[in-house]
Protein backbone atom coordinates (compact mmCIF):
# COMPACT_ATOMS: atom_id res chain seq x y z
CA UNK A 1 0.00 0.00 0.00
CA UNK A 2 1.27 3.32 -1.12
CA UNK A 3 1.58 6.10 1.79
CA UNK A 4 -1.61 8.25 2.84
CA UNK A 5 0.70 11.28 2.09
CA UNK A 6 1.48 10.09 -1.18
CA UNK A 7 -1.92 9.65 -2.50
CA UNK A 8 -3.50 12.85 -0.73
CA UNK A 9 -0.49 14.93 -2.48
CA UNK A 10 -1.08 13.63 -6.20
CA UNK A 11 -4.74 13.72 -5.28
CA UNK A 12 -4.58 17.28 -4.12
CA UNK A 13 -2.98 18.32 -7.12
CA UNK A 14 -5.20 16.72 -9.16
CA UNK A 15 -7.75 18.98 -7.59
CA UNK A 16 -6.19 22.25 -8.03
CA UNK A 17 -5.54 21.59 -11.59
CA UNK A 18 -9.48 20.43 -12.64
CA UNK A 19 -10.68 23.54 -10.64
CA UNK A 20 -8.37 26.12 -12.78
CA UNK A 21 -9.09 24.61 -15.68
CA UNK A 22 -12.98 24.58 -14.87
CA UNK A 23 -12.67 28.27 -13.72
CA UNK A 24 -10.98 29.37 -17.08
CA UNK A 25 -13.45 26.79 -19.65
CA UNK A 26 -10.10 25.53 -20.69
CA UNK A 27 -8.35 22.17 -21.45
CA UNK A 28 -5.56 21.05 -19.60
CA UNK A 29 -2.13 22.55 -20.30
CA UNK A 30 0.55 20.67 -20.92
CA UNK A 31 2.22 21.69 -17.85
CA UNK A 32 -0.76 19.70 -16.06
CA UNK A 33 -0.69 16.93 -18.65
CA UNK A 34 3.30 16.64 -17.88
CA UNK A 35 2.07 16.47 -14.18
CA UNK A 36 0.35 13.81 -14.95
CA UNK A 37 2.31 11.86 -17.35
CA UNK A 38 5.11 11.71 -14.40
CA UNK A 39 2.26 10.30 -11.92
CA UNK A 40 1.63 7.68 -14.25
CA UNK A 41 5.33 7.02 -14.39
CA UNK A 42 6.02 6.90 -10.80
CA UNK A 43 2.93 4.77 -10.34
CA UNK A 44 4.36 1.70 -12.80
CA UNK A 45 7.65 2.65 -11.36
CA UNK A 46 6.05 1.65 -8.36
CA UNK A 47 4.18 -1.26 -8.81
CA UNK A 48 1.03 -0.29 -9.08
CA UNK A 49 -1.42 -1.32 -12.06
CA UNK A 50 -3.09 0.59 -13.89
CA UNK A 51 -6.50 -0.73 -13.21
CA UNK A 52 -5.59 0.44 -9.70
CA UNK A 53 -4.34 4.18 -10.40
CA UNK A 54 -7.67 4.65 -12.44
CA UNK A 55 -10.07 2.72 -9.75
CA UNK A 56 -8.74 5.11 -6.96
CA UNK A 57 -9.26 8.63 -9.86
CA UNK A 58 -12.89 7.03 -10.62
CA UNK A 59 -13.93 6.49 -6.75
CA UNK A 60 -12.29 9.99 -6.31
CA UNK A 61 -14.62 11.42 -8.68
CA UNK A 62 -17.95 10.39 -7.07
CA UNK A 63 -17.14 11.39 -3.64
CA UNK A 64 -16.13 15.28 -5.32
CA UNK A 65 -19.32 15.60 -7.19
CA UNK A 66 -21.69 13.93 -4.67
CA UNK A 67 -20.20 16.89 -2.43
CA UNK A 68 -20.51 19.71 -5.30
CA UNK A 69 -24.15 18.55 -5.94
CA UNK A 70 -24.80 18.97 -2.04
CA UNK A 71 -23.06 22.70 -1.93
CA UNK A 72 -24.73 23.47 -5.64
CA UNK A 73 -28.03 22.91 -3.78
CA UNK A 74 -27.41 24.92 -0.75
CA UNK A 75 -25.47 27.91 -2.23
CA UNK A 76 -29.12 28.03 -4.72
CA UNK A 77 -26.66 27.36 -8.05
CA UNK A 78 -28.80 25.96 -11.16
CA UNK A 79 -28.45 22.28 -11.81
CA UNK A 80 -27.59 23.66 -15.78
CA UNK A 81 -24.80 25.53 -14.55
CA UNK A 82 -23.73 22.22 -12.47
CA UNK A 83 -24.15 20.64 -15.25
CA UNK A 84 -21.64 22.68 -18.01
CA UNK A 85 -19.57 22.33 -14.99
CA UNK A 86 -19.69 18.65 -15.09
CA UNK A 87 -19.33 18.67 -19.24
CA UNK A 88 -16.06 20.84 -19.02
CA UNK A 89 -14.80 18.56 -16.09
CA UNK A 90 -14.73 15.39 -18.36
CA UNK A 91 -13.39 16.88 -21.19
CA UNK A 92 -10.34 17.91 -19.42
CA UNK A 93 -10.36 14.15 -17.15
CA UNK A 94 -10.68 12.59 -20.67
CA UNK A 95 -7.31 14.53 -22.07
CA UNK A 96 -5.62 13.47 -18.75
CA UNK A 97 -6.55 9.71 -18.37
CA UNK A 98 -4.96 9.51 -21.88
CA UNK A 99 -1.82 10.85 -21.14
CA UNK A 100 -1.72 9.47 -17.59
CA UNK A 101 -2.42 5.31 -19.39
CA UNK A 102 -0.08 5.88 -21.83
CA UNK A 103 2.40 7.57 -19.37
CA UNK A 104 2.01 4.37 -17.41
CA UNK A 105 2.31 2.04 -20.07
CA UNK A 106 5.21 3.73 -21.25
CA UNK A 107 6.95 3.14 -17.98
CA UNK A 108 5.71 -0.31 -17.21
CA UNK A 109 7.21 -1.40 -20.38
CA UNK A 110 10.39 0.43 -19.56
CA UNK A 111 10.52 -1.16 -15.94
CA UNK A 112 10.29 -5.13 -17.53
CA UNK A 113 13.14 -4.17 -19.89
CA UNK A 114 14.96 -3.00 -17.20
CA UNK A 115 14.47 -6.44 -15.53
CA UNK A 116 18.19 -7.29 -16.37
CA UNK A 117 19.16 -3.97 -14.57
CA UNK A 118 17.24 -5.06 -11.48
CA UNK A 119 19.06 -8.64 -11.45
CA UNK A 120 22.54 -6.83 -11.53
CA UNK A 121 21.62 -4.19 -8.92
CA UNK A 122 20.12 -6.73 -6.61
CA UNK A 123 23.07 -9.16 -7.00
CA UNK A 124 25.38 -6.46 -5.90
CA UNK A 125 22.89 -5.92 -3.07
CA UNK A 126 22.95 -9.15 -1.81
CA UNK A 127 27.17 -9.46 -2.14
CA UNK A 128 26.86 -7.14 1.25
CA UNK A 129 29.74 -4.41 2.02
CA UNK A 130 30.34 -0.79 0.31
CA UNK A 131 29.29 -2.39 -3.30
CA UNK A 132 25.56 -2.92 -1.09
CA UNK A 133 25.38 0.55 0.04
CA UNK A 134 26.15 2.00 -3.37
CA UNK A 135 23.85 -0.78 -5.20
CA UNK A 136 21.03 0.55 -2.45
CA UNK A 137 21.48 4.09 -3.40
CA UNK A 138 21.14 3.24 -7.09
CA UNK A 139 17.63 1.71 -6.29
CA UNK A 140 16.45 4.51 -4.50
CA UNK A 141 16.63 2.13 -1.22
CA UNK A 142 16.73 4.07 2.14
CA UNK A 143 20.70 4.48 3.51
CA UNK A 144 19.96 4.17 6.76
CA UNK A 145 18.89 0.45 7.36
CA UNK A 146 15.16 -1.26 7.41
CA UNK A 147 15.63 -3.61 4.61
CA UNK A 148 13.50 -6.54 4.02
CA UNK A 149 14.60 -9.65 1.88
CA UNK A 150 11.81 -11.98 1.10
CA UNK A 151 12.32 -15.16 -1.03
CA UNK A 152 9.55 -17.35 -2.57
CA UNK A 153 10.26 -19.96 -5.37
CA UNK A 154 9.81 -18.77 -8.79
CA UNK A 155 7.51 -21.34 -10.16
CA UNK A 156 4.32 -20.01 -7.83
CA UNK A 157 3.13 -16.94 -10.36
CA UNK A 158 0.78 -16.32 -8.16
CA UNK A 159 2.79 -15.30 -4.87
CA UNK A 160 5.30 -13.52 -7.61
CA UNK A 161 2.05 -11.18 -8.55
CA UNK A 162 1.02 -10.58 -5.04
CA UNK A 163 4.56 -9.82 -4.34
CA UNK A 164 4.55 -7.73 -7.00
CA UNK A 165 1.65 -5.37 -6.19
CA UNK A 166 3.53 -4.80 -2.34
CA UNK A 167 4.35 -1.81 -4.62
CA UNK A 168 8.50 -0.41 -4.34
CA UNK A 169 10.43 -3.43 -4.42
CA UNK A 170 13.81 -4.39 -6.65
CA UNK A 171 12.97 -7.72 -7.34
CA UNK A 172 14.23 -9.90 -9.65
CA UNK A 173 15.24 -14.03 -10.49
CA UNK A 174 18.67 -14.69 -8.21
CA UNK A 175 20.24 -18.30 -8.63
CA UNK A 176 16.51 -20.07 -9.14
CA UNK A 177 14.43 -17.94 -6.53
CA UNK A 178 12.53 -15.27 -6.57
CA UNK A 179 14.27 -12.42 -4.29
CA UNK A 180 12.75 -9.05 -3.13
CA UNK A 181 14.20 -6.34 -1.36
CA UNK A 182 11.60 -4.07 -0.05
CA UNK A 183 12.59 -0.86 1.84
CA UNK A 184 9.27 -1.91 4.37
CA UNK A 185 8.26 -5.26 5.86
CA UNK A 186 5.59 -6.52 3.28
CA UNK A 187 1.94 -6.98 4.31
CA UNK A 188 -0.03 -10.41 5.55
CA UNK A 189 -1.60 -9.84 1.86
CA UNK A 190 2.36 -10.44 0.12
CA UNK A 191 1.41 -13.84 -0.30
CA UNK A 192 -2.31 -15.21 -0.22
CA UNK A 193 -3.91 -18.57 -0.39
CA UNK A 194 -1.47 -21.29 -0.34
CA UNK A 195 1.59 -19.54 -1.52
CA UNK A 196 4.17 -19.20 1.13
CA UNK A 197 7.45 -16.98 0.99
CA UNK A 198 10.55 -16.41 3.66
CA UNK A 199 10.90 -13.18 5.16
CA UNK A 200 13.95 -11.71 7.12
CA UNK A 201 14.82 -8.59 8.48
CA UNK A 202 15.23 -5.37 8.83
CA UNK A 203 19.33 -4.87 8.04
CA UNK A 204 21.19 -2.26 6.32
CA UNK A 205 22.40 -2.99 2.88
CA UNK A 206 26.03 -4.33 4.08
CA UNK A 207 24.01 -7.42 5.36
CA UNK A 208 21.52 -8.48 3.31
CA UNK A 209 23.75 -11.01 1.53
CA UNK A 210 23.23 -13.70 5.27
CA UNK A 211 19.26 -11.53 5.66
CA UNK A 212 18.85 -13.56 2.10
CA UNK A 213 20.26 -16.67 3.92
CA UNK A 214 18.01 -16.33 6.46
CA UNK A 215 14.81 -15.88 4.71
CA UNK A 216 15.77 -19.21 2.36
CA UNK A 217 16.20 -20.41 5.69
CA UNK A 218 12.84 -19.12 6.45
CA UNK A 219 11.33 -20.51 3.35
CA UNK A 220 12.53 -23.69 3.70
CA UNK A 221 11.55 -24.43 7.29
CA UNK A 222 7.67 -23.74 5.84
CA UNK A 223 7.84 -25.84 3.38
CA UNK A 224 8.67 -28.66 5.50
CA UNK A 225 5.66 -27.96 8.10
CA UNK A 226 3.65 -26.69 5.55
CA UNK A 227 3.31 -23.29 6.84
CA UNK A 228 1.36 -21.22 4.32
CA UNK A 229 1.68 -17.17 4.11
CA UNK A 230 4.82 -15.06 4.29
CA UNK A 231 6.66 -16.43 7.50
CA UNK A 232 9.51 -14.56 8.91
CA UNK A 233 12.55 -16.22 10.22
CA UNK A 234 12.58 -15.54 13.66
CA UNK A 235 8.97 -17.63 13.80
CA UNK A 236 10.64 -20.44 12.23
CA UNK A 237 14.11 -20.05 14.36
CA UNK A 238 14.42 -23.48 15.36
CA UNK A 239 13.24 -25.00 12.15
CA UNK A 240 15.60 -22.77 10.21
CA UNK A 241 18.43 -23.54 12.19
CA UNK A 242 17.89 -27.28 12.01
CA UNK A 243 17.40 -26.74 7.84
CA UNK A 244 20.68 -24.76 7.57
CA UNK A 245 23.07 -27.53 9.00
CA UNK A 246 22.97 -30.01 6.45
CA UNK A 247 26.34 -31.25 7.75
CA UNK A 248 25.06 -31.80 11.59
CA UNK A 249 22.04 -33.70 10.25
CA UNK A 250 24.36 -35.93 8.17
CA UNK A 251 25.84 -37.03 11.74
CA UNK A 252 22.55 -37.56 13.35
CA UNK A 253 21.68 -40.17 11.00
CA UNK A 254 24.67 -41.41 10.95
CA UNK A 255 24.45 -41.76 14.93
CA UNK A 256 20.98 -43.75 14.64
CA UNK A 257 22.10 -45.70 11.09
CA UNK A 258 21.47 -48.78 13.53
CA UNK A 259 18.19 -48.13 14.13
CA UNK A 260 17.38 -47.26 10.47
CA UNK A 261 18.13 -50.64 10.06
CA UNK A 262 16.47 -52.33 12.66
CA UNK A 263 13.16 -50.76 11.71
CA UNK A 264 13.54 -52.07 8.24
CA UNK A 265 10.17 -51.71 6.39
CA UNK A 266 8.51 -50.20 9.31
CA UNK A 267 11.21 -47.54 9.19
CA UNK A 268 9.16 -44.57 6.88
CA UNK A 269 6.49 -45.08 9.16
CA UNK A 270 7.72 -45.53 12.38
CA UNK A 271 9.54 -41.88 11.36
CA UNK A 272 6.40 -40.21 9.82
CA UNK A 273 4.28 -41.03 13.31
CA UNK A 274 7.20 -39.98 15.27
CA UNK A 275 6.91 -36.17 13.46
CA UNK A 276 3.22 -36.38 13.08
CA UNK A 277 3.02 -36.40 16.80
CA UNK A 278 5.48 -34.24 17.55
CA UNK A 279 4.17 -31.55 15.06
CA UNK A 280 0.38 -32.06 16.66
CA UNK A 281 1.99 -31.25 20.10
CA UNK A 282 1.77 -34.42 21.30
CA UNK A 283 -1.72 -35.03 20.10
CA UNK A 284 -2.19 -38.74 19.90
CA UNK A 285 -5.70 -38.31 18.33
CA UNK A 286 -4.92 -35.64 16.01
CA UNK A 287 -1.32 -37.71 14.88
CA UNK A 288 -3.84 -40.38 14.37
CA UNK A 289 -6.39 -38.71 11.98
CA UNK A 290 -3.41 -37.10 10.17
CA UNK A 291 -2.07 -40.22 9.36
CA UNK A 292 -5.05 -42.46 8.72
CA UNK A 293 -4.59 -44.78 11.24
CA UNK A 294 -5.41 -46.07 14.64
CA UNK A 295 -4.14 -43.98 17.85
CA UNK A 296 -2.78 -47.05 19.18
CA UNK A 297 -0.54 -47.65 16.38
CA UNK A 298 0.80 -43.95 17.12
CA UNK A 299 2.05 -44.71 20.37
CA UNK A 300 3.70 -47.84 19.24
CA UNK A 301 5.85 -46.30 16.66
CA UNK A 302 6.96 -43.36 18.93
CA UNK A 303 7.51 -46.11 21.80
CA UNK A 304 9.62 -48.08 19.07
CA UNK A 305 11.49 -45.26 17.88
CA UNK A 306 12.49 -44.12 21.16
CA UNK A 307 13.48 -47.60 22.65
CA UNK A 308 15.69 -48.25 19.29
CA UNK A 309 17.28 -44.72 19.46
CA UNK A 310 17.30 -44.02 22.72
CA UNK A 311 15.71 -40.71 22.21
CA UNK A 312 13.06 -39.12 24.63
CA UNK A 313 10.64 -37.44 22.58
CA UNK A 314 8.77 -36.67 25.47
CA UNK A 315 12.02 -34.67 26.79
CA UNK A 316 12.12 -30.54 25.20
CA UNK A 317 15.24 -31.25 23.63
CA UNK A 318 14.68 -34.93 22.75
CA UNK A 319 11.50 -33.52 21.34
CA UNK A 320 13.48 -31.75 19.03
CA UNK A 321 16.27 -33.84 18.06
CA UNK A 322 13.55 -36.71 17.48
CA UNK A 323 11.84 -34.05 14.95
CA UNK A 324 15.10 -33.43 13.22
CA UNK A 325 16.02 -37.17 12.96
CA UNK A 326 12.47 -38.25 11.62
CA UNK A 327 12.78 -34.92 9.11
CA UNK A 328 15.69 -36.06 7.70
CA UNK A 329 15.36 -39.56 7.59
CA UNK A 330 11.84 -38.54 5.19
CA UNK A 331 13.87 -36.27 3.30
CA UNK A 332 14.45 -37.68 -0.16
CA UNK A 333 18.63 -37.62 -0.90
Amino acid sequence: MLPAADIAGHTRALLVAATRALAARRGPTEAELSFVEELGSTRARQGVPIEAVLGAIHVAERAIWSRARESAAACGIEDGVLLDARELYDDWAQAVRGRLIAAHRAADTGRHTAGGRDLAVLRRLLEGGSAATLAAAEAGLPAGGGLWVLVARPDDSAVEQAVRDQGPALLAHVDGLLVGVFARRPGARAVRGDGRAGLAGPAEAEELGTVRRLALAALTAAESTGRAGVVHVADVAVLAAVADRADLAAMLTDRHRAAWTALGAHAEPVASAVRAWLECGRDVTAAAERLFVHPNTVRNRVQRFADLTGIDPADPFGAMTAWWLCRTWLTPA
